[in-house]
C-alpha cells in the first residue's frame, strides 16, 4: 500500500472525521459587519394592505375625482406646452450654452406657476421647509429618497432646475417639449460614451459659477419603497461643488404613490442600507430563474467592493444558485440539497462545510451567503497549488491518473463514508476511465466547493502527522508524489526531491 493510501485509513480513523456529532469542528470564520444581512431586506418592494371599507372609499372617490383630475392635468400640460417651445425655440437638441434674456425671463415664472398647479389638481398639497440655495451657493440638489414619478415636484419646488434624462425622453411629443424646457442633460444608451460625457456635462454646468441652471439629481438611481436610503451614485458629487440635499415625506395615511413592487438618518428617521440599483437588477433576474425575487437582494455595491467581484461574475453566481435551490421552496439552499448537488452524501465533513455557508446558522443558504461563501472560503483555498496538491492526493499509483477506484478511496476518507459511491460524481469530471491533470483542473476552477474539501482531509492528516512521535513525523509522506502532470518523465531521485 503506498504511503498516500495509508495516510487515507489514517485519516478516516481521526476523531472528528465522520463520527457522530461529537467529532464536528466548528471551523470559525472572521465574520466582518460589512457581511451581516442588511437592516432592510428590500427596499424594492411595497405591499399595501387595505380593508373592506378603504377599497370602497377608493373606488367611489375615483368614480368622482379620477375624471376632474385627468381633464385638470390634461388643460395644463396644454397651456404648458406654448411656453415651453417659446424658451426652447431655435435651440438645439444638445445644448452648448444655456437659454437666457426674455425667453427664460417670461417663460420660467409660468411654468413654475402651471408645475404648482399641475401637482395641485393630483391632489397633492406641498408644505417646504428651509431655504431653497441659488445656483452661487449650491449648484447641485441631491433628492431623496426616491420612490415615484411624483417626486418630479422636487423640481418644481426646487424652480426648475435641470435634470439628467434618457435622450428618448426628450423626443416623447408633448412631454417631450417640457422636458426640454429644463434644459435637461441628455443620456443616450446606444452611445458607448454617454456615461463619460454626462459626468463631464455635469461637472461642465457644476462649475460654470450660476451660468447654467442648477442640477438636480435623484442620486439613488432607481426607486425604492422609502424604508431606507440606499447606495448612493456618485454622480452628483464628482464635480466637488456644494450640493443642497432636498427630503421627501408623503405623509399620507394610506401609500398610494410608492412606485415600486410587491443605521439612522438624522432627518428622515429611517435606516440606510447598501441595496444599489444593480440589486433591482439582480431581483428582476431572480424572478426569470424562478426564485423568489428578493433571493437576488445581496447588496450589489458594498459585496463587489468587499470581495472584488463584478456584474458578470454575480450574475454568473445567480444562475448557478438558481440551479441548486431550483428544487427547494422558498429559493434558499438545504443541506439536502448542497449534498445533492455536490454528488455527496451527507456527512460531518459536508456539514461542516455547509456550516462555514450559513453564516447566520439558520439551517439554510440564502444567495448573499452563497456568494460571499464562494469568495471568502472556496475560491481562496481553489489555487494551482491546491489543486495540484489534491491531484497528487488522488494519484495514488502516481501515473498522472485518477482511476475511479483511487477517486473513490480518498473521498471515502475524506468524508468519513467507507460504502461511498462516488460515481455520478466521477464521470462529471472524466472524459472516459480515468481523470487526467487538466480534466480535473477545469472541474476544480468551476466548482470552487470541492476545494474546502480536499483542505479539509489535508487538515485531518496534518492534525494527525502532529499527533505521532517526532521519529514518526520523519517518515516521507505522501508529500513524495509527484505535483502534477508536468513531472511525469522526472526520475524516481528527482520525486524523492519534490
Amino acid at each position: 500500500m503506498s504511503r498516500c493510501a495509508e495516510a487515507a485509513a489514517v485519516a478516516a480513523t481521526v476523531p472528528g472525521a465522520g463520527v457522530g456529532n461529537a467529532g464536528l469542528r466548528r471551523l470559525m470564520v472572521p465574520r466582518q459587519a460589512s457581511f451581516f444581512p442588511p437592516p432592510v431586506p428590500n427596499p424594492f418592494v411595497q405591499q399595501t394592505r387595505m380593508g373592506t371599507a378603504r377599497r370602497i372609499q377608493i373606488f367611489f372617490l375615483g368614480i368622482i375625482l379620477l375624471p376632474i383630475r385627468a381633464l385638470l392635468v390634461a388643460l395644463i400640460l396644454l397651456l404648458a406646452w406654448p411656453f415651453a417651445a417659446i424658451s426652447t425655440a431655435c435651440c438645439p437638441e444638445k445644448l452648448t450654452h444655456p437659454v437666457t434674456g426674455w425667453r427664460r425671463k417670461i417663460t420660467q415664472p409660468v411654468l413654475k406657476f402651471l408645475g404648482r398647479a399641475l401637482f395641485f389638481s393630483m391632489g397633492f398639497i406641498v408644505t417646504v421647509k428651509g431655504k431653497v440655495a441659488n445656483a452661487v451657493e449650491a449648484p447641485i440638489f441631491v433628492v431623496a429618497p426616491h420612490s415615484t414619478f411624483f417626486d418630479g415636484i422636487a423640481c418644481v419646488i426646487a424652480g426648475l432646475p435641470s435634470v439628467v434624462s434618457r435622450n428618448e425622453n426628450a423626443q416623447a411629443p408633448l412631454v417631450g417639449r417640457l422636458l426640454r424646457a429644463l434644459q435637461p442633460v441628455l443620456v443616450s444608451r446606444v452611445d458607448p460614451d454617454s456615461r463619460k460625457n454626462t459626468i463631464n456635462e455635469i461637472i461642465r454646468r457644476a462649475t460654470s459659477g450660476g451660468e447654467w441652471p442648477q442640477m438636480l439629481v435623484f442620486p439613488e438611481g432607481t426607486c425604492t419603497n422609502r424604508s431606507c436610503l440606499i447606495t448612493f451614485k456618485p454622480g452628483a458629487f464628482i464635480p466637488g461643488v456644494p450640493v443642497q440635499p432636498i427630503l421627501l415625506r408623503y405623509p399620507n395615511k394610506l401609500d398610494t404613490v410608492t412606485w415600486t413592487w410587491q443605521g439612522y438618518t438624522l432627518a428622515l428617521g429611517i435606516p440606510v442600507t447598501d441595496h444599489t440599483y444593480e440589486d433591482c437588477r439582480l431581483m428582476i433576474s431572480a424572478g426569470q430563474l424562478t426564485l423568489p425575487m428578493e433571493a437576488g437582494l445581496v447588496e450589489f455595491t458594498k459585496i463587489s467592493r468587499k470581495l472584488k467581484l463584478d456584474w458578470d461574475g454575480i450574475r454568473k453566481h445567480l444562475d448557478e444558485y438558481a440551479t441548486i435551490a431550483s428544487s427547494s421552496k422558498g429559493g434558499r439552499i438545504g443541506i439536502e440539497e448542497f449534498a445533492e448537488y455536490l454528488k455527496l452524501p451527507v456527512s460531518d465533513v459536508l456539514r461542516q462545510l455547509f456550516a462555514l455557508f450559513d453564516r447566520n446558522h439558520d439551517g439554510s443558504i440564502d444567495f448573499r451567503e452563497y456568494v460571499i461563501g464562494l469568495a471568502v472560503l472556496c475560491n481562496p483555498a481553489n489555487t494551482e497549488e491546491i489543486i495540484q496538491v489534491a491531484f497528487k492526493l488522488f494519484d495514488l499509483d502516481e501515473d498522472g491518473h485518477i482511476t475511479e477506484e483511487e477517486f473513490s478511496t480518498i473521498l471515502q476518507a475524506s468524508l468519513g463514508v467507507p460504502d461511498l459511491d462516488v460515481s455520478g460524481l466521477f464521470k462529471e469530471i472524466a472524459q472516459g476511465d480515468s481523470v487526467s491533470y487538466e480534466e480535473f483542473k477545469s472541474f476544480a476552477l468551476k466548482h470552487p466547493e470541492y476545494a474546502k474539501i480536499f483542505t479539509t482531509y489535508l487538515d485531518l492528516q496534518t492534525s494527525h502527522v502532529f499527533s505521532l512521535p517526532k521519529e514518526a513525523q520523519a517518515t516521507p509522506s505522501f508529500t513524495s508524489n509527484k505535483v502534477s502532470p508536468e513531472n511525469r518523465e522526472e526520475s524516481a531521485s528527482d520525486k524523492k526531491d519534490d
